[in-house]
């Protein structure tokens, strides 16, 4: 069947034999990383729940084992906004486990006040990508021994707020905007996607950008009706101009906010497919959205992208800056 934007997680799923696979979800406790676990799941993939702190996960385990009597979960906690954190879980878990075979990236904080990390990061950028990049690059060895394996990468339609700013990733001489931050994260998230395939590629490796979509969940936490009034102006811009431009861009949809929200099950779609779709293996490095590839120029609050996700020069000079701000070389 054709998938788009109404697509669910069981339909991209459906005839599917997971059996035997190993996936490893952050930010597993609530909306796309806990409806991710439960269709993999389902499907006979054994899933490793990860949130902050096991007072959050625990609770999710027990009702995804509720809603799949016969999944196999196991968790974890780790806190993406501390390296020790990180760096405490991966020990223990790589003595426990030889092989992973899917890495979903799915945490993520978003435009909340400004503040920094254990380690002095800015919030976004600290905990969306540094956290999840130093987590890749220790659960690398895992990967390597993976079967045909995977990273898939939570990016937004955010990405399209701001570039990424090498020379000042914390703020400390720009003035602070949460929706600016959230954007250099998500498109961090998206050039770390796009030059993992380059570099690890060669080690069996695919890599993908996800943009799920406007959904409702406790990623919204800190948001406020200025931020929401905002993000809604900005939101209707974008789709202006994507119109402008020609293509075949779906006209904005109504309510006033330039894209529509999705139920979480279409929402954790594109991720799922990301993650187990044959259809992806002469994509890698991909930006994918409504579970096919996205499209440069179109609007990013529905499949399009901004061609500074292209840019393989800044994408590696990001990874050079995040190895030496987390302290740890990536073993490509």
């Amino acid at each position: 069947m054709a998938f788009d934007n109404t697509t669910t997680t069981d339909e991209v799923l459906d005839g599917l034999d997971l059996t035997g696979r190993r996936i490893v979800i952050t930010g597993a406790a609530s909306g796309l990383g806990f409806e991710s676990a439960r269709a993999l799941a389902a499907h006979g993939a054994a899933v490793t729940l990860l949130a902050r702190s096991e007072a959050r996960i625990e609770p999710a385990a027990e009702a995804l084992r509720q809603l799949v009597p016969d999944g196999a979960f196991e968790t974890g906690a780790v806190d993406l906004a501390d390296l020790a954190s990180i760096n405490a879980f991966a020990d223990a878990y790589l003595a426990d486990h030889a092989a992973i075979d899917v890495l979903i990236n799915n945490a993520g904080v978003m435009a909340c006040p400004f503040g920094h990390t254990a380690d002095g990061f800015e919030t976004q950028f600290g905990t969306n990508h540094l956290g999840h990049f130093l987590l890749t690059a220790r659960l690398a060895p895992a990967l390597y021994a993976g079967e045909a394996p995977r990273v898939v990468t939570l990016s937004s339609a955010g990405h399209s707020r701001s570039d990424v700013d090498l020379d000042d990733p914390n703020f400390e001489r720009t003035e602070y905007a949460p929706w600016i931050a959230y954007g250099r994260s998500k498109t961090a998230n998206a050039l770390f996607a796009r030059e993992l395939a380059r570099r690890a590629g060669d080690r069996g490796v695919l890599s993908f950008a996800v943009h799920p979509g406007g959904i409702m969940t406790d990623l919204g936490r800190h948001l406020t009706d200025e931020l929401i009034a905002e993000m809604a102006s900005f939101a209707r811009a974008r789709t202006a101009t994507a119109e402008a431009g020609g293509g075949d861009e779906p006209e904005a949809p109504s309510g006033g906010m330039g894209f529509e929200f999705k139920p979480v099950e279409a929402g954790a779609a594109t991720q799922v497919w990301a993650a187990t779709s044959p259809d992806l293996v002469d994509h890698n490095g991909a930006y994918l959205a409504d579970c096919g590839l996205g499209v440069l120029g179109a609007n990013p609050g529905t499949n399009g992208f901004l061609p500074h996700l292209l840019d393989d020069e800044r994408a590696a000079a990001l990874w050079d800056l995040s190895e030496r701000l987390v302290g740890t070389s990536f073993p490509t």
